[in-house]
């Protein structure tokens, strides 16, 4: 009985280690937000404020990845998907720009809000989707920067 008493020493000890240790989705996360710090984008989490109207409520905060550098654009939008290839605006109008339209239909149904203003472009996306949709958000934020 008395070489069980420092084995069970020793593991109610480290048990609170096995707390540290990141789950499966947690690690699958690092991995995509590392991978888009590799493909130049960058990423944070960001509180929301949500639209009342949406059917579905985001997670707050919510990562939003983005990319800088707006210097020849002056244009400023933000749109926010109510269903997956739906983008409405604050009012709730459907977007008129067709070019950013077709861009916006593109990104994955867990692209919650896109934005832009003098000095960045934004995405708030959900990252529950596949590892290949962070491509197509690389390529929107490229393209629209």
């Amino acid at each position: 009985m008395s070489p069980w008493i420092p084995i069970l020493l020793i593991a109610f000890a480290l048990s609170p280690l096995a707390w540290l240790v990141p789950s499966r989705r947690q690690r699958g996360l690092a991995d995509v937000r590392t991978q888009a710090r590799r493909m130049g984008l960058a990423m944070h989490l960001m509180p929301q404020d949500w639209p009342y109207w949406l059917d579905f409520l985001p997670p707050s905060p919510c990562p939003q990845y983005y990319s800088a550098g707006r210097r020849a654009r002056q244009d400023c939008w933000c749109y926010w998907q109510a269903e997956p290839g739906k983008w409405l605006d604050k009012w709730r109008e459907p977007c008129s720009d067709a070019e950013l339209l077709e861009w916006l239909q593109r990104l994955p149904a867990d692209v919650y809000k896109a934005e832009a203003d003098a000095q960045m472009v934004a995405l708030c996306w959900g990252e529950r989707s596949s590892a290949d949709s962070l491509q197509l958000i690389a390529d929107f934020l490229k393209a629209r920067a």
